[in-house]
């Protein structure tokens, strides 16, 4: 999906955007050297968009589902006014997480979750104003459907990886690209919502949850 030309493109946008910061940095970096898939990683340029995003709404709570390395957790911790609350299924990744958590001043903000989504979601009692979902593809809509009813009217949804690397667009589709082909037309099919897809690296969907007398 990504060719040379948009490569280019996504450099000059990194080098137009509002820097990482040390630990980001040094995080982002570390993982491209020592975990796997690197690429799950947001990285600079949606790293910047979760924190402003946060940083515009400010709210009591955040939620993530899948946090990987922690760097998107920190970039959403820059704007939340009590705690991001994320959930990482891989528990080989929890000592690598807190280290990374540990690097940076926002680490107090950020409450960290091993377990599977399914189970830790209906334990939480907190409302939340933005939720990033960036975990299992094929849970997508399940995961959506559980969240939905602790999202403040107004507030954000954003998932990742709605584009997958362009396989949306094939005729042929292997069982996950049906499972975010089939996800994308449920929220565009959604009158509770407001969605809007972005080309943003592997597409990000921003869902804004409608007012109830809107």
């Amino acid at each position: 999906m990504i060719d040379s030309d948009f490569s280019g493109l996504l450099g000059y946008a990194e080098r137009h955007t509002s820097p990482e910061s040390v630990w980001l940095k040094e995080i982002r970096e570390e993982t491209e050297r020592e975990v796997r898939s690197p690429h799950m990683l947001s990285g600079h340029l949606q790293g910047r968009l979760l924190a402003l995003l946060s940083n515009l709404i400010q709210p009591e709570f955040i939620l993530e589902i899948g946090t990987y390395t922690g760097y998107s957790a920190l970039c959403l911790a820059e704007g939340v006014r009590q705690k991001v609350v994320t959930i990482e299924q891989d528990a080989t990744l929890e000592e690598r997480i807190r280290k990374n958590l540990s690097r940076s001043p926002l680490l107090n903000k950020v409450d960290l979750k091993i377990g599977s989504a399914r189970n830790v979601i209906p334990e939480l009692n907190q409302t939340f104003g933005l939720v990033f979902i960036d975990a299992d593809k094929k849970a997508y809509a399940d995961y959506y459907d559980m969240i939905f009813p602790k999202v403040l009217s107004g507030g954000l949804i954003l998932v990742d990886n709605v584009l997958w690397k362009g396989k949306v667009m094939d005729e042929v589709q292997d069982a996950r690209t049906a499972s975010i082909v089939a996800f994308n037309k449920k929220i565009l099919n959604d009158s509770r919502v407001e969605p809007l897809l972005l080309p943003l690296r592997d597409g990000l969907l921003i869902i804004r949850k409608k007012p109830e007398n809107q």
